[in-house]
C-alpha cells in the first residue's frame, strides 16, 4: 500500500481517476490471469490462490518507470536510484523467482501474478500512453 500511495498519486495526476482506476483494476486483473496460467502451465499446481493486487502495483511502478525514467526512487526505502533502472531490477527478481519456484524452490510469492502486471503496465504505457506522448511534428506546408 505503501507503493501505491507513492506512485499511484502521480500516476492518477497524469491520467485523470477514470484512466488511472481503468488502468489499475484491468492490471489487477490481467495480472492474476497470468498468475493463473504460470501456476498451471509452469509451476503445475494450479490451486495456488493469489489476488492480483501486487500485480497491478507492479503494472503501476512500470507505468511511472516508463514516464519518469531517469526519476530517483528509493529501493527498500534506502537505496536512491533511477525508476527505470529500479523497475527493471524487481522484474529481475520476479523472473529469478520464477525460476526458482518453477525448480521446486523459491518463496510463497506471486512471480507470475508481479510479472504479468509488469507486462500489463509495459502494453499499456506502449500503445497507448507512449503515442500521446510523442512530440508531433507539424505537417508540411506545400506550396500552391
Amino acid at each position: 500500500m505503501m507503493v501505491l500511495r507513492s506512485f499511484g498519486g502521480i500516476i492518477e495526476s497524469m491520467l485523470g481517476y477514470r484512466r488511472f482506476i481503468t488502468f489499475y483494476l484491468s492490471a489487477g486483473v490481467f495480472s492474476s490471469l497470468c498468475h493463473c496460467i504460470v501456476s498451471l502451465l509452469i509451476l503445475h499446481q494450479p490451486e495456488i490462490p493469489a489476488l492480483g493486487a501486487s500485480g497491478a502495483i507492479s503494472g503501476l511502478v512500470l507505468v511511472f518507470a516508463l514516464m519518469f525514467p531517469r526519476e530517483k526512487i528509493l529501493i527498500f526505502g534506502l537505496i536512491p536510484v533511477p525508476a527505470l533502472i529500479g523497475s527493471v531490477a524487481f522484474v529481475g527478481l520476479d523472473v529469478w523467482g520464477l525460476v526458482a519456484q518453477a525448480g521446486g524452490g523459491g518463496l510463497p510469492i506471486g512471480h507470475g501474478a508481479h510479472l504479468g502486471g509488469a507486462l500489463a503496465g509495459l502494453i499499456y504505457y506502449w500503445y497507448y500512453l507512449k503515442p500521446k506522448m510523442r512530440p508531433r511534428t507539424p505537417s508540411p506546408i506545400t506550396a500552391p
